[in-house]
């Protein structure tokens, strides 16, 4: 395996990076939602079972969801969950994402998980260890080098005394 190669990221990986965002933004939401909730108490009566409450909070979680995802990969190739497994996001020259390519490959990951998670399964068969979201987007998961170590400096450049 060459220096620039990085192997690719399985489904089991792949799987707890996404189980800890997931935590994270609930944690975040019911938070957030919480103090939200309590500070409009203060000024007006709150019916949080009307229709309108409902679609709200929905299509609130469903942007901050979105906004997530979406930001991470194209800000930082990574996701704090991504972050603690090692993982990284990649395009096809394994450069970072642009902010369309990073929203495609959140609309594939949402059509991937609706036949019973089956665009998933092509994780397991692929060389290349893609779901059906990496092939709509042109994207690949692989383990983020660990190693930030700068090179020794050449002999020559040490000053002697």
């Amino acid at each position: 395996m060459s220096a620039i190669e990085r192997p690719y990221a399985g489904l089991v990986s792949r799987t707890v990076a996404l189980a800890i965002d997931a935590a994270a933004l609930t944690i975040g939401f019911a938070v957030a939602s919480g103090v939200l909730g309590l500070i409009l108490s203060l000024f007006t009566a709150v019916e949080v079972s009307s229709p309108g409450a409902v679609l709200g909070a929905a299509a609130t979680w469903s942007l901050v969801v979105g906004g997530y995802f979406v930001l991470f990969w194209t800000l930082t190739g990574e996701t704090p969950g991504m972050r603690l497994m090692a993982l990284r996001v990649i395009d096809q020259d394994g450069g970072p994402l642009g902010f369309g390519q990073a929203l495609l490959r959140l609309v594939g990951a949402i059509l991937a998980a609706i036949p019973f998670f089956a665009g998933y399964l092509l994780i397991l068969v692929d060389d290349r260890r893609r779901g059906l979201h990496d092939m709509l987007a042109g994207t690949t998961v692989v383990y983020a080098t660990t190693s930030r170590v700068p090179d020794a400096p050449p002999m020559a450049a040490i000053p002697s005394r």
